[in-house]
């Protein structure tokens, strides 16, 4: 008899996700991280300097917020506490304006000026229909329940985000665009680019962009806090290298990508499965850099200051040809930089008086350059004296990321490139994407729609696919 129902590799959020919803079930779960410590990507730790702590890999979560799984939760009651910048996200340019994200739509587009009625047009049909199709557009592809709203949504995001720009006039309003479009990961020319950045603004105005108190690794405590209060058992220190390791089950959901999914398990699946996840593409790599600081960055633009997360790019057009020669393995001189600055709104984060920020840029996939000097005069660009701030650094570089975490392919932090081709047959064509061809083994990580962030879902959707399959359960769709 197993001691277990089913068993999850890997605790980052869709690896907790998927446990946490066997769970609930009914199902009794065993959840092996192979660290210390659960979380993945949700991590915080004192890496510059004692008392600073940083996000090691997310640290702005409005997914987590805005995800139809994780919203449900109480995770409130295990010590999760979101804190609100006033400004969401700010877009400074070089003549000292910026642009902003703010909770309210009319006061982001009255800021934008001749194209507040273009921004109002675009973005407040889609906060009124988010809640309606928030689960299909945060799963996997199938008929939606909403098909009339889903094609209003589909209608833009299916578009690159260049081409979408075309809707603003003035250089605020395209770059605020760019600056949110290039979460994407890829290229801005690239179809479909455009729904990551419609979906940060809206889950923007709808829910906020918020900061977990005490750092990301307080969304995976509390995670793994409610999976053990309802039944739950973790073990840590347990890397997985072979399916074999494993003590016997009725399932197994992997948090991990196509790469890794080979090496445990390749054995136990078909040629031609095996040959579409050898196939399978990763996308850029990311460059980070974490640093304390002696006072919070100086920007000029004020509305920076006020701002939880800061996307350093300048006009659209710049940021688009960072983007293009980045994806064309070139390096570019002024990357678009994506910088958080939490310590502005939680205290916990540094000594006092003190501060702590987090900045990476994209690079090709493996890089192994050093991308310090051009991130910090990115920095240093819109807000001058930065640079005699920094009292502590440290850098991640694409192979330093994946030796961190496995899951981050040469870099790679979205699980793979979500391009149209890879959006919703991520990691391979099937009819359910979480599945494979051995009977029992499900994969639920990023590499499955809808892709990378901090929202649970993945893992959601796999341990439905688990439990409908395995155990003749079905639960009810968010």
């Amino acid at each position: 008899m197993n001691t277990y129902d089913a068993i999850v590799v890997g605790s980052g959020p869709n690896g907790l996700a998927a446990a946490i919803t066997l769970q609930q079930a009914g199902v009794s779960v065993l959840l092996l991280e192979g660290k210390e410590t659960v979380g993945g990507g949700l991590r915080t730790a004192e890496i510059t300097l004692p008392g600073y702590l940083h996000d090691i890999c997310s640290a702005i979560h409005p997914m987590a917020v805005a995800s139809p799984f994780m919203s449900k939760l109480p995770l409130h009651e295990h010590g999760l506490e979101f804190i609100y910048p006033d400004v969401a996200a700010a877009h400074p340019f070089d003549d000292g304006t910026a642009a902003v994200l703010k909770k309210s739509i009319d006061e982001t587009a009255r800021l934008l000026g001749e194209d507040a009625g273009a921004y109002t047009k675009l973005i407040k049909p889609l906060t009124k229909i988010w809640p309606e199709i928030a689960p299909d557009v945060l799963g996997p592809f199938h008929f939606p329940k909403h098909p009339l709203a889903m094609a209003q949504f589909g209608l833009q995001a299916l578009t690159s985000a260049n081409y979408l720009s075309r809707k603003f006039h003035t250089a605020k309003a395209k770059g605020l665009w760019a600056g949110m479009a290039a979460h994407s990961i890829q290229p801005l020319t690239n179809a479909a680019t455009s729904a990551i950045g419609l979906v940060l603004m809206t889950a923007g105005h709808l829910k906020g962009w918020p900061v977990p108190k005490g750092g990301s690794v307080s969304i995976a405590n509390a995670l793994a806090s409610y999976f053990v209060s309802i039944g739950g058992k973790i073990e840590t220190n347990s890397y997985i290298r072979s399916i074999d390791q494993l003590p016997a089950s009725d399932a197994v959901l992997f948090d991990v990508t196509p790469k890794q999914l080979l090496q445990i398990a390749g054995d136990r699946f078909s040629p031609t499965y095996t040959k579409q996840l050898q196939r399978y593409r990763y996308g850029m790599g990311v460059f980070k850099i974490d640093w304390a600081l002696q006072e919070p960055i100086p920007f000029t633009a004020p509305e920076c200051r006020n701002a939880g997360t800061v996307h350093i790019g300048n006009t659209i057009e710049e940021i688009v040809e960072g983007e293009r020669l980045t994806a064309a393995g070139i390096h570019p001189e002024k990357p678009f930089v994506l910088l958080a600055q939490p310590s502005v709104f939680d205290a916990t984060r540094a000594p006092a008086g003190k501060h702590t920020a987090w900045a990476y840029c994209h690079v090709p996939n493996g890089s192994t350059i050093d991308m310090t000097s051009a991130i910090e005069n990115q920095v240093e660009r819109f807000a001058p004296g930065f640079k005699d701030l920094i009292i502590g650094r440290h850098t991640y570089n694409t192979l330093e990321m994946e030796a961190y975490n496995p899951n981050y392919i040469g870099g790679d932090i979205n699980g793979g490139i979500i391009d149209l081709r890879q959006l919703y047959t991520r990691p391979a064509m099937r009819w359910s994407p979480y599945t494979t061809p051995a009977k029992g083994i499900y994969i639920c990580s990023s590499s499955t729609p809808p892709g990378g962030g901090v929202h649970g879902m993945c893992g959601y959707h796999a341990a439905r696919r688990t439990l409908h399959d395995v155990f003749d359960i079905d639960i009810q769709k968010d």
